[in-house]
């Protein structure tokens, strides 16, 4: 296997694969010094035309298998891990849910409220992020359900106990929170006017896109959230001390091309844009620890967004997976939700 994606937005190059390019490489760079050396001191034009041709045709071939592994690449990484795993449960009372995003089955869970006081109540719901299932979203939950919210937390398609999904992105995210907005409209105890999206790494880049399109979202808290759809991609590359160029320009575009969408609609597809464009309340939060998704994300979506326009807070706690643990993070997004939720 060329690529494998790892647990929450990370793509693993198989040493195998770079030793199988550097063989076939190889191959054909002994070829064609082979054929330099047995052929260079013949004479008469016929013999340096073949050399060109025979010259011609191995460049074309290491063309042509560069493609290929390009195309690999990226159709591999546009495949999560299957993690249907579903190593832990809620500790508090809840109930197996199932919903439809675009003809496919969504499986996940529905807390309600701890001591309802009113019919309704407000609800949160929590999204994951790539290549993991709702159990690695449970780290939010206590907090959340002991400000007695009614919660909600699913496995996007192509993730966990949900249908398989053959080309997911940011944009299947966004799909996704639109269909858990249309399932949690069903629920006689919720409110329909008082829906909050708690949201990590790419799920929250697809929340944020939803939030653009669905004014059913009152507030909206992002955790370690990329801002750019390339952000991953250069990252791993980075990682892995594979050339940025011409990696990080193609494999975008394989995924668009296997979206179905073209480079202008992808255009439209931005954070930055989408956020310039709402008014829903926005809490960023990213660690300046973060070894995966750099914090210099939330830095661009500060600079380029109006002052004012988002609330951010940058933590301290190591990793990609951990922001919950720095005390000042549930400090922030709890009073955060209280206000504008």
């Amino acid at each position: 296997m060329f690529v494998k994606m790892i647990c929450d937005d990370s793509i693993h190059i198989d040493s195998n694969s770079l030793l199988l390019l550097h063989v076939v490489s190889s191959k054909f760079s002994f070829d064609l010094l082979y054929f330099h050396s047995t052929n260079f001191n013949r004479k008469g034009s016929a013999n340096m035309e073949a050399w060109v041709l025979y010259s011609i045709l191995i460049l074309l071939g290491l063309l042509i298998i560069a493609a290929a592994l390009i195309w690999i690449l990226g159709v591999k990484s546009q495949s999560p891990p299957i993690n249907k795993a579903i190593h832990a449960l809620p500790s508090m009372p809840y109930e197996d849910i199932t919903f439809i995003s675009e003809g496919l089955t969504i499986k996940g869970w529905f807390i309600p409220a701890k001591e309802a006081t009113t019919p309704t109540s407000p609800l949160v719901i929590i999204v994951h992020g790539w290549g993991s299932n709702r159990t690695r979203v449970l780290r939010y939950v206590e907090p959340l359900y002991g400000e007695g919210y009614s919660l909600m937390l699913f496995d996007a398609r192509a993730h966990g106990e949900s249908d398989p999904y053959p080309t997911p992105s940011g944009i299947m995210f966004r799909d996704d929170v639109v269909a858990a907005l249309d399932y949690a409209q069903t629920r006689s105890e919720i409110d329909p006017n008082r829906i909050a999206i708690f949201a990590y790494s790419l799920g929250a880049f697809g929340s944020t896109l939803a939030m653009g399109q669905d004014q059913r979202i009152k507030v909206i808290v992002t955790d370690s959230m990329p801002s750019r759809m390339e952000t991953m991609i250069t990252s791993e590359l980075r990682r892995h001390k594979l050339p940025i160029f011409p990696l990080a320009y193609f494999i975008p575009r394989i995924w668009y091309y296997r979206l179905g969408i073209t480079a202008k609609a992808a255009k439209k597809l931005d954070i930055v844009s989408t956020i310039k464009r709402t008014k829903t309340p926005m809490l960023l939060i990213h660690s300046r620890l973060d070894d995966y998704i750099s914090s210099a994300d939330l830095d661009y979506v500060i600079a380029h967004v109006p002052a004012g326009r988002v609330e951010h807070l940058f933590i301290h706690s190591e990793g990609h997976r951990s922001s919950e643990t720095d005390p000042a993070f549930f400090a922030t997004a709890l009073p955060f939700l209280r206000k504008h939720l």
